[in-house]
Order: C-alpha cells, then sequence, then structure tokens
C-alpha cells in the first residue's frame, strides 16, 4: 500500500499550488500604463491651417548668443526644422536626411539662393551651446544653416504659428515630423512631413519659388545665370540629385540666340534706313547751294 504520509503530503502540496496560482494574475491581463502621445491626424490638421499665415518677427539666440530676428531671413525661401537636442533617435535622423537632400541639391541651388533653421523648442535644455554641439557633431557647416534658441515664454507662440505640434512623454517629446518652408516675405508655403528626407521633396517646392520670384530690378549677371540653371534642372529619382536638361538649355539658348538675331536685324535695318536718308538728302543739299 502507498503509504499514508506520503499520500497526505501529496494532498497538501497540491493544494497549495491550487491557492498559488488561483492568487496569481495571469501576465496578458494586466495593463500597461497609459502612455501619453501626439494624436498625428490632429496634429496634421493644425499644421495644414497655418499655411499661407505670415509668421511674426521673433528674436532669438544663434549659436553665439547673438539676437536674430525671423524678419533676418526675408528675401530668400527659408526652411525651419524644429527639434530638441536630447534625443537620441529622430531628431538626428530627421536632422541628416535634411542636410543630405540640401547637399544633394547643392549643384543647383547652392547657398546662395536660400536658408535653413534648426529651432530649438526643449528650453531651457536647448540652449545655443547644445544647438552648437548637436551641429558639431553632426558637422553641420553649411553657411546658409543656422541653430537657434528661442527664449521659453516664447516657445508656445512660435511653435503655434509654424503648426508645430508637440507633447512630453516618459521617453522625451512625441511631435510631428515636419519642415516648414517659407516664402521670401515670410509666409508659410508648404509643409514637408516625413522623416526620410531627399532633395526632389526640398528641391521642387524651393523652385517654384524661386521661379515664380519678381526679376531682381538691378541686373546681376550671377542671378541670371542661377535663374537658368534652376529652370534647365530636373530631379533624377536614380540618383537622388538634379542633374541638367539639356533640351530645354537648348531651347532657351536657341530662343536667346533668336531675340539676339532679332535685334542685330532690326539694328541693321534702322541703320542701312538712315544712311539712305542722309544720301538722298546731299544732292538737295548741293542744289541750293
Amino acid at each position: 500500500m502507498f503509504p499514508f504520509w506520503k499520500l497526505s503530503f501529496c494532498f497538501v502540496l497540491a493544494a497549495w499550488c491550487s491557492l498559488a496560482s488561483s492568487a496569481t494574475v495571469p501576465i496578458e491581463t494586466v495593463a500597461a500604463p497609459a502612455t501619453p502621445g501626439l494624436d498625428q491626424s490632429v496634429a496634421l490638421r493644425f499644421s495644414q491651417a497655418v499655411v499661407g499665415n505670415q509668421v511674426s518677427d521673433f528674436t532669438l539666440l544663434d549659436r553665439n548668443r547673438q539676437a536674430v530676428r525671423l524678419s533676418q531671413y526675408r528675401g530668400k525661401p527659408l526652411l525651419v526644422s524644429f527639434i530638441y537636442t536630447g534625443c537620441f533617435e529622430v531628431c538626428p535622423l530627421t536632422t541628416r536626411s535634411l542636410q543630405s537632400a540640401i547637399e544633394a541639391g547643392r549643384a543647383v541651388f547652392g547657398t546662395r539662393q536660400f536658408n535653413v533653421l534648426s529651432i530649438g523648442f526643449n528650453q531651457p535644455a536647448d540652449s545655443p551651446q547644445s544647438l552648437k554641439a548637436f551641429a558639431l557633431q553632426h558637422r553641420i557647416d553649411q553657411p546658409n544653416w543656422d541653430f537657434l534658441s528661442p527664449h521659453a515664454s516664447t516657445v508656445d507662440a512660435l511653435t503655434r504659428e509654424f503648426g508645430f505640434s508637440y507633447t512630453a512623454t516618459p521617453a522625451g517629446f512625441d511631435h510631428i515630423l515636419q519642415v516648414t518652408l517659407l516664402d521670401a516675405q515670410g509666409r508659410i508655403y508648404r509643409q514637408i512631413y516625413g522623416a526620410e528626407l531627399n532633395a526632389d521633396s526640398l528641391g521642387e517646392p524651393i523652385k517654384q519659388l524661386l521661379n515664380n520670384a519678381p526679376v531682381v530690378q538691378r541686373f546681376q549677371l550671377g542671378d541670371v545665370i542661377d535663374r537658368i540653371r534652376i529652370l534647365c534642372t530636373v530631379y533624377d529619382p536614380k540618383t537622388g540629385t538634379y542633374r541638367v536638361q539639356y533640351g530645354l538649355l537648348i531651347e532657351v539658348a536657341g530662343g536667346v540666340t533668336f531675340a539676339l538675331a532679332m535685334i542685330w536685324f532690326f539694328l541693321a535695318e534702322w541703320r542701312m534706313q538712315r544712311r539712305t536718308r542722309r544720301q538722298q538728302l546731299k544732292p538737295q543739299n548741293k542744289a541750293v547751294a
């Protein structure tokens, strides 16, 4: 026979296991703590609602703690990206993507046609010194790219005018991924979304602004050459860069040549008619004498 004490031990052990299992809550029934996040659909509508608005003339500090005003960047298209330097993934990725897109279009736009701003919205952490270190870390030294630090009291108004939404989370900030393009008058022209930017997504709206811009009253050969170069280039998706559209360039050259030929023809015709009138007047002058 099975010993009684062993049988009793088995019953006690089974009862203890049953009690322990009934007191343990299954893992899948434990709810994770709610994490605040950004409502992307609301953020997108808010972002689009400011397109066409004029941005106020905010004052910020550059990397050298010098005060600059947003109005100083008027006269050229302006790209604005909001970042926070404590971000270790999205903001560096977006900044590198923006840098690559700008480099891909450098042959067409150079550094004279537009400006770029990266603005740190996490104040006071995003100080001029922090933004300077961020730029050095990512090796951004383009002369048309500035990193600016707003005062903490103006962050809300500044981000609201740009249609930039963000919310604090345990991991940092959840924010909309956008680059805002302003026209030469400081009006919001377009919002460009996503972490993966390219020369096409940035270059095409910039080309539209530059081609629609009024011609400068003071003639400068460099401006004319820049305008022709921008007009005669197209984005090549295979290489991710812009290339010269030689067919259009030939058409432009042909049109200019035709215009110069017509000017020369009419000028030569005018001179010939003038010479003929002078010759016809000579005999009359001699007869009078």
